[in-house]
């Protein structure tokens, strides 16, 4: 077990158990900053965290520009001084309306919200329009992954000349979020991203050259990070998350990630030994996030030869030669294998510093209303 994550005394933590790992979060962000080159190269997506005093770390590292996925985190991002935050979501029906308050609300933040369809470029126009607000829009393309966006060619030229000319907004560039590529070989997906982009960068030429301004061009998550900070491509800002804090499902899957360090723990006690091989944990899918397959959704640090066997609301059961070794209340640690999720199902986090419970911090945005 890494020295990072061990903790002198555990008597004051309830089990389950979210805990931040600072000085590590600190160096991820450091690490992030090393890969992109340069901090005004980043738009970090803050859905992985939720938590003010990372995007204050973040800002006092020189990261500026922001994404989010929810209104709550956009008003967590403006409360904490950013003042570039991209709403990375189609926002539809009432949230339109939120957007208004929001941009009332902060009115030092420039914030940018995506969208992909006549109807909801519609929508959001009569509505910033008749505030007398204009935002920035960013058209969102789909590369692949055919979950939101258009694919590049006639119709997204159309749609962003649509968003230019429509009252209340400013064509704002495009976002290209390629969240299918899981490629483990670099190589693979160092390809797929390549053939996948250039479409786009098409796109932003064909664009340009009808004299429509295109000032951004955001692109990536986490597991393509390293190919797009790689490319030279004028203006292309990348927008990894789940890299601020890491987790197992990314850091086993991508030696590319090296440098990065899992900086969020879960610690779990046990609290049954039912039969002589088994062990009982308080770390049921309330305290992880149950998308990944059962029995693979934590990698549980210093218990040899374990599986996983059954998985409750509460309860995580696992076999192991060694459960003879446990008892009832000793604490065990686990890295997450999907982060982000998993920090959504905690109210706060406890803040480990050189071994020692140092702070509280509360996942500020788990909620989907702050204020606005």
């Amino acid at each position: 077990m890494n020295a990072h994550y061990l903790i002198r005394d555990t008597s004051s933590i309830f089990s389950p158990a979210l805990l931040f790992y600072k000085d590590l979060i600190r160096a991820n962000l450091a690490r992030a900053i090393e890969v992109a080159g340069d901090p005004l190269r980043l738009c970090l997506h803050a859905k992985t965290h939720k938590t003010p005093e990372i995007i204050r770390m973040a800002l006092d590292a020189g990261i500026r520009k922001h994404k989010c996925a929810t209104i709550a985190e956009a008003e967590m991002l403006a409360r904490c001084g950013v003042v570039d935050v991209l709403i990375a979501y189609p926002l539809v029906g009432p949230n339109c309306g939120r957007l208004v308050q929001l941009m009332r609300a902060y009115p030092a933040c420039r914030f940018s919200v995506l969208a992909d369809h006549p109807v909801g470029i519609s929508a959001l126009s009569q509505t910033l329009d008749a505030e007398g607000l204009q935002a920035d829009v960013l058209l969102d393309i789909d590369v692949g992954q055919h979950r939101t966006g258009i694919a590049p060619g006639g119709e997204a030229i159309e749609l962003y000349e649509r968003i230019h000319r429509s009252p209340g907004l400013r064509a704002g560039g495009l976002h290209v979020y390629d969240g299918h590529n899981h490629q483990e070989s670099f190589v693979e997906r160092q390809r797929a991203v390549q053939t996948q982009l250039q479409p786009a960068l098409t796109l932003r030429e064909t664009l340009l050259q009808k004299g429509l301004p295109v000032p951004r061009f955001v692109a990536g998550g986490t597991p393509t990070f390293p190919i797009h900070a790689r490319l030279e491509v004028p203006g292309l800002e990348c927008s990894p998350g789940t890299l601020v804090l890491h987790d197992d499902g990314y850091g086993s899957r991508f030696p590319d990630l090296a440098g990065f360090t899992p900086a969020a723990l879960l610690l779990t006690r046990v609290v049954s030994r039912p039969t002589p091989t088994r062990v009982t944990l308080d770390l049921g899918y309330k305290a992880v996030s149950a998308d990944p397959p059962a029995g693979k959704r934590c990698l549980l640090l210093d218990v040899p030869e374990y599986r996983a066997v059954a998985q409750n609301e509460e309860h995580l059961v696992v076999e192991t030669p060694a459960a003879d070794r446990y008892r009832p209340g000793d604490t065990l640690f686990a890295i997450p294998t999907h982060i982000c999720p998993t920090v959504a199902l905690h109210q706060h986090a406890y803040v480990i510093e050189n071994g020692e419970v140092t702070d509280k911090w509360l996942i500020a945005a788990r909620d989907r209303i702050l204020t606005v």
